[in-house]
């Protein structure tokens, strides 16, 4: 194993010192829910001070929150007769009844052909976590959304819907029921959502302010003041994107242009809360993204969705094994994208059944389901600034080198 672990830990000690892709990162990799090798090096923190990463640091996990929490969690209760995965959404948010959306099903959400757009800025369109639903509901109401089914659409906003479906149906707060029915019985002991204050020091930070998420808040409103036939004055190019926001914010008869005045980005380095801006709106518990954990134990609940799971019946696994999106560019089960979309970042060595998950903040989960083996990656690449940075294939090198170096293939 030490062998194995050098060889490893020197592809992403090349990309901390010589490319600079990431500050630090953790991984650990295995097969029959056992662990072969692990690691972590480099620094969990930069600024404002160095704090080398090591085995219990605890990372944000962004994106892969939606299949290691809500997608599972989702599919456990349909075990149980609780909800149904073919039902419409509007069964269970009442905010879609009578609109556009009121047939699109869960499953439609659970593998993004709802035909929602990707990702709006809620905390912009909406005045409290309550209100999310129906500010997404509006969205799916604008003209020029694509009916459901014909696309694969990579949306924050499914995964969203799918958090407040589960709470609704089972009245507990998503924190809470992730606690009852996936923490526990795991016995994960450094995953959570929110974490408490008196453990940041040993949590990866992560961007400086909201600089990124501010600069996407102001393409999405100029592209929507296009769709409506509006332009935007060149002034705005030479103003600071707060501002600019502020004065491109559209005459909202629901409120979004009080929203806008309103909200307070984050200007400090974002540690030890949740990076995402629509998860911090919503009081660090969403369906989306607010996931933190470890490599570790990020592990443990990965190997849920392979044989030999302790939390899912096994008719069940082939949910996030199956193509469920025939016919369109990008081939998804429940959740998980699968390796044979071309130009994911599984990488040659998990095809042709390989299924994964990626996180913005530079996490990923890859798994061979055949073999019941799992690979995590751990990184902060958006630490202390979101930079250009190929992760792709970064995380392709990785689950090459990790398969052929732990298992020889």
């Amino acid at each position: 194993m030490e062998n194995i672990t050098e060889t490893v830990n020197g592809y992403l000690q090349s990309e901390i010192t010589a490319k600079a892709s990431f500050p630090g990162a953790q991984y650990a990799i295995g097969e029959d829910h056992q662990i072969v090798a692990e690691g972590a090096l480099g620094d969990a923190v930069v600024d404002p001070e160095a704090i080398p990463a090591n085995l219990d640091t605890i990372y944000d996990l962004a994106s892969l929150t939606k299949p290691l929490i809500t997608a599972l969690l989702v599919v456990k209760l349909a075990e149980r007769g609780v909800l149904k995965l073919d039902a419409p959404v509007g069964r269970y948010l009442s905010e879609f009844n009578g609109t556009r959306g009121s047939e699109i099903s869960l499953t439609r959400l659970l593998t993004h052909t709802s035909g929602i757009p990707n990702w709006r800025p809620l905390y912009l369109q909406a005045h409290s976590r309550d209100e999310a639903p129906a500010a997404i509901v509006r969205i799916v109401n604008e003209p020029h959304s694509p009916p459901p089914g014909t696309e694969v659409i990579y949306s924050d906003l499914n995964y969203i819907l799918l958090g407040f479906v589960l709470e609704r149906i089972t009245g507990q707060s998503l924190d809470h029921l992730a606690g009852d029915e996936i923490i526990k019985p795991l016995s994960l002991k450094r995953t959570m959502f929110n974490p408490p204050a008196e453990i940041r020091r040993e949590i990866a930070a992560t961007e400086h302010g909201q600089t990124f998420e501010l600069a996407n808040a102001v393409a999405d409103a100029i592209a929507r003041r296009r769709l409506m036939g509006l332009d935007t004055p060149a002034r705005f190019a030479a103003q600071d994107n707060e501002t600019s926001l502020s004065e491109l914010a559209l005459a909202d008869p629901q409120g979004a242009s009080s929203s806008i005045s309103q909200y307070r980005w984050r200007k400090d380095v974002i540690w030890g809360e949740v990076h995402d801006g629509n998860a911090h709106f919503m009081g660090g518990v969403a369906g989306h993204a607010g996931l933190f954990s470890t490599a570790r134990e990020v592990f443990r609940i990965a190997n849920q969705f392979l044989p030999g799971s302790n939390l899912l019946r096994p008719e069940s696994l082939k949910l996030f094994t199956d193509n469920l999106t025939p016919g369109c560019a990008t081939s998804r089960s429940i959740a998980w994208i699968l390796a044979r979309t071309p130009d994911c970042s599984a990488g040659p060595a998990l095809l042709p059944d390989g299924i994964g998950h990626n996180g913005f903040t530079g996490t990923s989960v890859w798994m061979k389901p055949d073999r019941r083996r799992v690979l995590v990656l751990l990184t902060n690449r958006v630490h202390p600034r979101v930079n250009a940075i190929d992760i792709r294939e970064i995380r392709r090198s990785f689950n090459t080198i990790g398969l052929k170096t732990v298992f020889g293939s």
